[in-house]
């Protein structure tokens, strides 16, 4: 039964992480998109490097997300040893 728990949950997670993926590639083409059509030199300078900083945070917190909830399903929980009280 806990097999096909994680067999599910890999699957929506593999989904997830997708999605999230895609819609932050689909986040920042339209936000490179809208900083090229600026006009003035300081607000596009100043908006790419906020879309740099976004670009960052979207991206590694989809890698974050996919990794820890990757641990989260397939690790192994051991038992602790024979004859160690618990405290």
């Amino acid at each position: 039964m806990k097999m096909i728990i994680a067999s599910v949950a890999s699957i929506l997670t593999t989904v997830l992480i997708v999605a999230m993926t895609l819609g932050a590639m689909f986040i920042l083409v339209e936000a490179t998109d809208y900083v090229t059509s600026l006009e003035s030199t300081l607000q596009r300078a100043s908006a790419m490097g906020a879309e740099l900083l976004l670009g960052v945070v979207l991206l590694l917190g989809t890698v974050w997300l996919a990794t820890h909830l990757a641990v989260r399903i397939f690790s192994m929980k051991e038992p602790p040893p024979a004859g160690d009280s618990v405290v």
